[in-house]
């Protein structure tokens, strides 16, 4: 009889070298939100693979950086303490052969780590196999790693090699969720990640980091295959608001769009999606505040 192998695995690295878009590759769908910004992941999140030889739970993380608010603060430390609590850790870099402090940082966090950790090469597909060798062998001695595994999250090249190789160090264990989970996150929180996702990839530099998305009310209508959701935007600043609903509505239309498509896909059923704007100035450094949008120290 073949043995059940299950276990959690932590997706580490810097802010913006593929991590989200890895766990949704593995995943197989949507679960974690993507944008070329840094800073995209604020949570924890956990995706469920699945398979006959074991069950994988993964933990995307946000990037760790150096923290400039308490919103900083907490991202970083939902990252780094997930390292205590897995049995693999999966580092996640770009290929470069430039190695800067931010690696070495991380680098350093590992050293008191006694678990597996994978070195992970993402974005293969944009160098050539000369130049991946010459970043594997910089990469090598920065830290002890049980493997070290080229991919490209975005295409899927040698991500069934890097599952069967966290299956291969896995312990035996139990199937900690049902067969047909794929995450464990509310459809709450998705939905207002994917609200956020929208604002992230349509808005200005400056405006994204400071937004936080509440969903108001999400509720199906009886016996009518739609759902009504209240969603409200919250930025720090009254130029940044202007800049959301943008000129005659125009942004705020945009965004409400992009996201319902989204949102109809994750409930597969019509949604009638409404976002307000408010204000909340300086919100990243209120301990209130930021629990009350659902970043919480004491869930980590």
């Amino acid at each position: 009889m073949e043995t059940f192998k299950s276990g959690f695995v932590t997706i580490i690295g810097r802010p913006n070298v593929g991590k989200s878009t890895l766990m949704n590759r593995l995943a197989g769908q949507k679960i974690a939100i993507t944008s070329n910004k840094p800073q995209t992941t604020r949570n924890r999140i956990q995706a469920i693979y699945n398979c006959k030889e074991g069950q994988v739970v993964f933990l995307d993380t946000p990037g760790i950086h150096k923290a400039k608010n308490k919103l900083g603060e907490y991202m970083v430390l939902a990252a780094e303490k997930t390292l205590k609590e897995v049995d693999i850790v999966l580092w996640l870099v770009e290929p470069t052969t430039y190695i800067g402090a931010g690696e070495r940082y991380i680098a350093e966090c590992l050293h008191s780590v006694d678990i597996p950790v994978m070195l992970v090469i993402n974005k293969i597909d944009t160098v050539n196999k000369a130049e991946l060798l010459t970043i594997i062998d910089n990469y090598k001695d920065i830290a002890k790693f049980a493997e070290i595994i080229p991919i490209s999250a975005l295409n899927g090249e040698n991500t069934k090699d890097l599952i069967d190789t966290i299956i291969k160090y896995l312990p035996e264990g139990p199937l900690y969720y049902d067969k047909d989970m794929v995450t464990d996150q509310p459809e709450r929180q998705i939905v207002a990640e994917m609200i956020r996702e929208k604002t992230l990839r349509n808005l200005e530099n400056e405006v994204p980091h400071g937004i936080a998305v509440s969903i108001e009310t999400l509720k199906e209508r009886k016996k009518k295959n739609i759902v009504d959701i209240n969603a409200v935007i919250i930025c720090e600043r009254d130029t940044h608001k202007g800049i959301i609903i943008g000129k005659q509505g125009n942004m705020i239309k945009k965004i409400g769009t992009q996201a319902r498509q989204d949102i109809e896909s994750l409930l597969a059923c019509k949604v009638n999606l409404k976002i307000w704007v408010k204000v909340k100035k300086d919100w990243r450094n209120s301990d209130y505040l930021i629990k009350n949008f659902g970043y919480d120290r004491k869930d980590l």
